[in-house]
């Protein structure tokens, strides 16, 4: 090819180019459209493919190039080190039960604590009843005195083997408090009847002879377990057993027991007795006491289905009894520790009695009812403890000297 003489210019370049219109034709021809765009897309591909699988190598690719079946100890260590495969949870929908039959309960939230009436905790006040006519009304008085509130207090009474108007005077009570219009009822009342084929009589001799003790003990066991496995419900964080002969007591006792925070608590009982103008204060329960030396050696040469009993000459048991420590006029919450507890009045936590601890209407470690009560509650590990200053008043019964 020859150029030109005078070398190369734009002029004479410029004559050798193909005219414009020409090259537009070309551009704007469907074959060469076609063309740039596939070229741009097998690079757009390209790029993206390429980065991908730079992820996939730099995630789920780590280790050596060879199957994991001709990899070394450390190499399948190494490889196995740096994967961590997605999982998806599936969270299914929550499931609706409609049954009618089936009912749920969460104890949970039930607590008993220091803060019952702020934290609106239940009471169930249990009273078992026999032969008691003479003393409901007074009961209900001291009932309706109590402080702390009554909408949250339950009351439920067993009224077994009686011969008398027990069952008449207790309803016609029950409908008196729980029909007026104030803040006196409560929230309800239960009346749970069962007969147990007691037939000793209520008389001072019948009732508190030795012979007694063992059917008469037993009998009383199985009564509160009935009234407390008919009454107890989900709801109730504590359980005040409170017989009906109580004279007098604080009408603050339930938020008074209630801030000591103990498992089983019970007050020191006492009564009053009135000879030749002079009112004289006797200590009535012996049955709240302490174990001693002497106490354990005669157990541990009793039989098993022997049933102690305090103040009987038939066995000497020399217990220390809170009966005979304390004053009214003393620190009303010093505590003591008790191995055994009278029934008269005893503050529980619901919990101890859901765990199973109840009134053995057998031998339990030599005793029965409330003093096997205290020790099946020690043998599970509660504690039970006793206010030697806190005196809760109870009726005169005129027992003769002997009984402790």
């Amino acid at each position: 090819m020859l150029l030109p003489k005078g070398g190369v210019t734009w002029k004479s370049a410029k004559s050798r180019l193909p005219p414009t219109r020409a090259i537009w034709r070309f551009l704007t021809q469907t074959k060469v459209l076609l063309t740039i765009a596939i070229t741009g897309i097998v690079v757009l591909l390209y790029r993206g493919v390429s980065g991908s699988a730079g992820d996939l190598q730099r995630f789920y690719c780590f280790g050596p190039a060879k199957p994991p079946m001709q990899m070394s100890i450390n190499e399948q260590a190494q490889w196995a080190g740096h994967q961590q495969t997605p999982v998806i949870f599936n969270h299914h929908s929550p499931i609706e039960i409609n049954s009618s039959t089936i009912k749920h309960v969460d104890l949970n939230g039930i607590d008993s604590t220091t803060k019952a009436v702020a934290n609106d905790e239940r009471v169930l006040i249990l009273t078992p009843l026999r032969n008691a006519a003479p003393f409901i009304e007074q009961h209900f008085d001291l009932l309706s005195q109590l402080t702390y509130p009554h909408n949250l207090i339950d009351l439920a009474f067993l009224v077994g083997d009686s011969t008398d108007d027990t069952m008449a005077n207790l309803a016609m009570e029950l409908e008196r408090v729980q029909s007026r219009t104030d803040k006196i009822p409560f929230n309800s009342a239960m009346i749970v009847e069962k007969d147990f084929g007691v037939t000793m009589g209520q008389s001072v001799e019948e009732r508190h002879g030795f012979k007694a003790q063992g059917p008469r003990r037993k009998a009383m066991g199985r009564a509160r377990n009935y009234l407390l496995s008919a009454a107890l419900k989900p709801e109730h964080s504590w359980v005040y057993w409170r017989d009906v002969d109580i004279k007098d007591s604080p009408s603050k006792i339930i938020e008074d027991f209630v801030a000591h925070d103990r498992d089983v608590l019970v007050p020191n009982v006492w009564f009053h007795r009135y000879e030749d103008g002079r009112d004289i204060e006797g200590r009535f329960d012996y049955n709240s006491w302490q174990e001693t030396e002497p106490s354990r050696k005669l157990a541990a040469t009793l039989e098993r289905d022997v049933i102690l009993a305090e103040g009987y000459k038939e066995y000497k048991t020399e217990r220390r009894y809170m009966a005979l420590m304390g004053d009214w006029r003393g620190n009303k919450d010093e505590e003591i520790v008790l191995d055994g507890i009278g029934g008269v009045n005893i503050l529980v936590k619901a919990d101890v009695h859901r765990s199973g601890i109840n009134f053995p209407c057998y031998p339990f470690e030599n005793q029965a009812e409330t003093e096997g009560f205290a020790k099946m509650a020690k043998r599970a590990g509660y504690g039970v403890f006793g206010l030697p200053n806190y005196v809760v008043w109870h009726i005169d019964t005129e027992e003769k000297p002997g009984n402790a």
